[in-house]
């Protein structure tokens, strides 16, 4: 089916809009009308996957521009989108861009990173999928070096080192394949590693050090040619990958050689070619590229001289927004369908000082609202995330108990809503900086004295008071 991939579209199928700001309320206070927005941009993937063919092409998502200051939950809302179906996902800042000619990263580098992290989770699902097996035989190999008399005939020859150079130039690896052929050992060496692998698995070996062979795949220093600083090692990754694999000899213990060893024959039953041609695929129909800072390169006003144009961005990310195919490393990739999310603070500028083009190319526009005090009171207690929560576990650690009481929370939030006021709104935010600032003392302390602190409205009053009322002092401490 052209469209979805099948894990992506099984995760969307059964979420509805409504369900899908639902789970995002579970991380995210309010922003009711961006999550509704991306709820039916996600939703609308799956309805494509399922429309006419002849159309499905056709339809191509329709991007999002979210408009408000920072710290109200822009980017979260984008990334934990992502999470909830398991879709490649970017965050990127357009400041970092710069026009064709000047030096600087080139505007397709965020596709390409798009797709290596499809890459990195697809590697991931492989790796999974056959983690017992890899497992499995990590401790036939520990075995191997633990009594290398019970070793199944030829098991241990080197092998044609010219067949294995070629192997590695066509795809194949003639010693796995011979090591793979089925070899038989005597009764007694079968006792022998029956044995050793139960002790192996109830972990009496774990600490017990052995020398093992590594293998470290060889990669030449050859820098780019002809092509930008993102393509940089491709050759010699290709070049390295003929040469024969040097191996290394190491002394570990059983339980970082089975680690090792684990990693090695994972690699050796995962299809790098399919892992490629699936990750371009669901990079292309799944993928989500959060375009942070926007509003910073809105405008074309520009100082004297020689100076990377700010509009000039603006026409670099055009085409890759708009559809268009980029050359990666693994294969060329449309980003036809790729969903785009940017979003700004506009406090400067505003979104109709983006290019005409580029706007017609964010249909969707939200604005986010400024969080209030009471919204800070719910992010300090209610999303399974809360900062309260997280400072509870960090310091029970060291055995101490914080009982925040009700009138604390109230407190915090009204001083954290007082300094966004008094100083820069940088929203939620604020919380982690008030937060910390009222707990440096039990922190710091926590390991010699433990115990329960109560956190009640006076408590925080104490240790915050005097530096909100000044506005200077807190807009150097908070």
């Amino acid at each position: 089916m052209t469209g979805l991939t099948q894990p992506v579209l099984s995760a969307v199928e059964g979420l509805t809009p409504q369900q899908i700001v639902e789970e995002l309320d579970k991380h995210i206070v309010g922003q009711a009308k961006a999550k509704r927005a991306v709820a039916i941009a996600l939703r609308n993937r799956y309805r494509r996957a399922r429309a006419r063919e002849d159309l499905r092409d056709e339809i191509t998502p329709k991007n999002i521009l979210m408009i408000g200051p920072t710290g109200v939950g822009k980017t979260e809302i984008a990334r934990r989108l992502a999470a909830l179906v398991g879709a490649p996902f970017i965050k990127v800042e357009a400041t970092k861009y710069t026009e064709v000619g000047y030096v600087g990263r080139d505007v397709e580098s965020m596709v390409r990173d798009l797709v290596e992290a499809a890459i990195r989770t697809i590697m991931d699902e492989r790796r999974e999928e056959v983690r017992e097996l890899a497992a499995r035989q990590a401790v036939e190999r520990v075995i191997d070096v633990l009594q290398p008399e019970t070793r199944p005939p030829g098991s241990g020859s080197p092998g044609n080192p010219l067949g294995a150079a070629l192997g590695s130039i066509f795809g194949g690896n003639v010693s796995a394949q011979q090591h793979s052929a089925p070899v038989s050992v005597s009764p007694d060496a079968q006792r022998v590693r029956d044995q050793t692998r139960g002790e192996i698995e109830h972990g009496f070996y774990n600490v017990r050090l052995i020398e093992i062979e590594v293998e470290e795949s060889q990669s030449l220093p050859i820098g780019v040619i002809g092509g930008g600083m993102d393509q940089g090692g491709d050759l010699g990754e290709m070049l390295g990958g003929i040469l024969p694999k040097r191996r290394t000899k190491k002394r570990v213990t059983v339980a970082e050689a089975l680690r090792i060893f684990e990693q090695e024959e994972a690699a050796k039953l995962i299809d790098m070619d399919a892992v490629k041609r699936e990750a371009l695929r669901r990079a292309a129909e799944d993928g989500i590229i959060f375009i942070d800072e926007i509003d910073k390169v809105a405008g074309s006003q520009q100082r004297g001289g020689p100076d990377v144009s700010r509009e000039g961005v603006q026409r670099d990310i055009l085409p890759i927004v708009e559809g268009s195919t980029v050359n990666t490393k693994h294969g060329p990739i449309k980003t036809d369908h790729v969903l785009f999310i940017a979003a700004g603070a506009f406090h400067m500028s505003k979104p109709s000082d983006l290019i005409p083009e580029l706007q017609g190319r964010l249909p969707i526009r939200v604005e986010l609202d400024s969080l209030t005090a009471e919204d800070f009171k719910t992010i300090l207690t209610q999303p399974k995330n809360a900062l309260v929560e997280q400072y509870k576990a960090l310091l029970a650690t060291d055995g101490v108990t914080l009982d925040f009481r009700d009138d604390a929370i109230e407190q915090l939030a009204n001083f954290a809503m007082t300094v966004n006021e008094q100083t820069e709104n940088i929203g939620a935010r604020r919380l982690h900086t008030v937060l910390e600032r009222m707990l440096e003392d039990v922190s710091f302390e926590a390991p010699e004295n433990g115990g329960t602190i109560v956190v009640d409205a006076d408590y925080v009053r104490q240790r915050l008071a005097g530096v909100v009322a000044n506005a200077d002092l807190s807009g150097y401490i908070l």
